[in-house]
């Protein structure tokens, strides 16, 4: 046997001492020696902040993205020897894909949310500006900060790969060095992983770290600058939270723990409809999909009392096709447990299920003596679900569930949220009145719902399917943490700060234009300059023009919008304008003509509209004005050197009438070559 090494301080180290053993999940045969003991975790968390932290930290976002993308693609040129060891913790090809792919997946995902929606910047502005004064001379904004600390990442053993990418790819995103600490019996996976990602070059020095083994006293030196993720059992989550230094220095700790996530039959369906038919494939497929090693897994089937028998002999019968065993036999539908030491405690909280008044309708029993970690199928039923509590609160982190009757919908609400706090739940039903109704009754004790039927079935990603762009987290025994949910996971390892001072300070602290800031104006027209040349602050007031009865005829003829209040005397003098008014869309685009320049030159095409609001009415015979001004630029980076170098600049653009009152407020978006070249 090998020990299994962490790599720290930028290099790869033994530790020295008692070492736990990694054994091959189907075979038993030894594998990896583990340790940390004896390894400097102060040094390493020094090394990453000076290094990697320094580092990631003078890149801006879009830069930051780019490289996640990189390391994406890297990654999956990898994944045949991922896919190896991956086996030897028991889970299937499917399994692996999930853990694997998927992971790399949520990398290209954040690669892209960064490049599209991020400031080509080191600093976040979070929102627009916050008058805060009557003249507008003093206001505010909230703007984002990379920490100058490390993420410390604890994470499961069931997900090794996906569980450290999903977290990775914030972090990095955010422009934090992280230090990741996989559970022991699937590290090897881990840190294949790492490895590859180290020997890469695609990423900063001491921008990721490993630790193999404990984490020994690696929280005793963090400090209100760091953040702890722990993904786990609720009873270990709990006792980290409450760990004597993340309390004293306030340190952030997003928890995500294991949860008796439910799987509700709606009273509207039968086992002649297809919905039936849905049910029954979604609580197997939960149940044997890594041989229930989940934590999104399904663990309490709540089922109409009338449907309790159908239910379960459907259970059944699909659970007794599953066929278990070396996931690398062909046929084998459902691997191993992770090692011996998973499958004696899942069978322990079965026989604890059993005591506490579950029936055994299926499994139960696993053969302690085998070489393989294998645990049957195991379908449980709770007759009595309101006068066992056990049931909501035992969980068998295994291919177990417990299956439990109501009587009323108020039931099955109460039923739903008895497991005190749920990652994910999943309603099947065709009925719109019961979905919202459950959503009102149960979303508070859930982080994500699925309403399943025959419309969503087609392509939906299932139960336990947790995406990059949803929440992934749940309250109470969950954990009560957030983590993915698009951008807002790249703001957990953020400092969130509120900047006050007058419009154009604000602006140069965010390099971005806001209103009531500066301008400045030269005789080139800024359409005129490339993505370079623009900054933020870049101004054009435009000429006038007075808007006629005519121009409401022509635009109403060639739009087809001849509503009232523009066409109809009568029906607009009776109107809250009094008389006939422009239409707003005329008003929009007077104002591209007035700020238009029409020949050939670096802006390239309209790329989109947001935030238009209209102010004030425009009536026939006002006079508008338009005021042009830079606000942001984003670059776009080529995916071939074939590819123009462009930009993205958004535009603030003010519409006033003859008296200077704004009539219309809008961002343009334009795309603008660029001089310089990525390549």
């Amino acid at each position: 046997m090998q020990q299994l090494t962490s790599f720290l301080s930028g290099s790869w180290q033994s530790g020295r001492g008692r070492a736990r053993t990694i054994h091959h999940a189907i075979t038993g045969e030894p594998l990896w020696e583990v340790t940390s003991e004896g390894l400097d975790l102060a040094q390493a968390r020094r090394y990453a902040i000076e290094n990697g932290g320094d580092a990631l930290s003078k890149m801006t976002f879009v830069e930051r993205a780019a490289m996640l993308k990189a390391v994406a693609k890297h990654l999956l040129e990898q994944k045949e020897e991922f896919y190896a060891l991956s086996a030897q913790t028991g889970a299937t090809q499917a399994d692996s894909w999930v853990d694997i792919e998927g992971g790399i997946g949520t990398l290209f995902t954040y690669a892209g949310l960064g490049a599209r929606e991020l400031p080509d910047d080191v600093l976040w502005p979070e929102d627009e500006l916050i008058p805060l004064s009557k003249n507008g001379g003093f206001a505010a904004r909230h703007v984002l900060t990379a920490k100058s600390g490390v993420a410390v990442h604890i994470n499961a053993f069931n997900f090794p790969c996906w569980g450290m990418l999903e977290k990775l790819a914030p972090t990095w995103l955010a422009g934090m060095p992280a230090i990741i600490k996989p559970a022991t019996a699937s590290a090897q996976v881990t840190q294949a992983m790492v490895k590859a990602i180290v020997d890469s070059g695609l990423v900063p020095d001491g921008a990721i770290s490993l630790i193999c083994g404990g984490a020994g006293d690696l929280l005793d030196q963090l400090d209100f600058q760091d953040v702890v993720t722990f993904t786990g059992s609720a009873q270990t989550g709990q006792s980290l939270r409450i760990h004597p230094n993340i309390v004293k220095n306030s340190i952030p700790f997003t928890m995500e723990a294991d949860s008796l996530n439910c799987c509700v039959l709606g009273e509207d369906v039968t086992p002649e409809q297809p919905e039936f038919a849905l049910f029954i494939r979604e609580v197997v497929r939960e149940m044997t999909a890594k041989a229930g090693q989940k934590c999104t897994a399904i663990r309490r089937i709540i089922v109409p009392q009338v449907q309790i028998q159908a239910v379960s002999d459907a259970l059944v019968a699909r659970l007794q096709g599953v066929k278990m065993g070396d996931p690398a036999v062909e046929g084998v539908k459902m691997g191993s447990l992770v090692n011996a030491d998973q499958r004696t405690d899942v069978q322990e909280k079965v026989d604890a299920l059993v005591a506490a008044g579950c029936e055994v309708r299926l499994g139960g029993k696993a053969d302690m003596q085998a070489a393989g970690a294998f645990f049957p199928p195991t379908l449980l039923f709770c007759p009595h679900p309101d006068e066992s509590p056990a049931v909501h609160a035992i969980e068998a982190f295994g291919p177990v569930a417990t299956l439990m009757p109501y009587q009323t919908r108020a039931q099955s609400l109460a039923l739903a949220r008895a497991g005190q706090g749920s990652l994910a739940g999943t309603l099947v039903t065709m009925d719109p009145a019961i979905a919202r109704e459950f959503i009102l009754g149960a979303a508070r004790a859930h982080g994500r719902i699925q309403i399943l039927n025959e419309e969503s079935s087609k392509e939906s990603t299932g139960h336990g399917s947790p995406l990059p762009q949803l929440l992934h987290g749940g309250p109470g025994r969950a954990g009560g943490g957030e983590e993915l949910g698009g951008l807002r996971a790249v703001k957990h390892y953020l400092q969130r700060t509120a900047v006050q001072g007058s419009p154009t300070m604000l602006a140069s602290v965010s390099q971005q234009w806001v209103r009531g800031a500066q301008v400045q104006e030269d005789r080139v027209h800024p359409f005129r300059k490339y993505f370079e040349e623009l900054q933020p602050g870049d101004s054009l007031l435009t000429p006038r023009r007075t808007l006629t009865e005519t121009d409401i005829v022509n635009f109403a003829c060639l739009s087809g919008d001849h509503f009232y209040a523009h066409m109809d005397k009568i029906g607009a003098a009776e109107s809250m304008f009094g008389e006939r008014v422009v239409h707003g869309y005329f008003v929009i685009s007077a104002a591209a003509g007035l700020f238009v320049d029409a020949g050939v030159g670096p802006v390239i095409a309209n790329y989109g509209m947001e935030n238009l609001r209209f102010i004030e009415p425009v009536k026939p015979g006002d006079t508008i004005q338009v005021r042009l001004t830079v606000k942001r630029k984003t670059v776009k980076r080529q995916k071939t050197a074939d590819d123009k170098p462009t930009g993205v600049v958004e535009w603030a653009v003010e519409v006033f009438n003859q008296h200077q009152q704004p009539v219309a407020l809008y961002s343009i978006l334009t795309l603008v070559a660029r001089q310089q070249s990525d390549f």
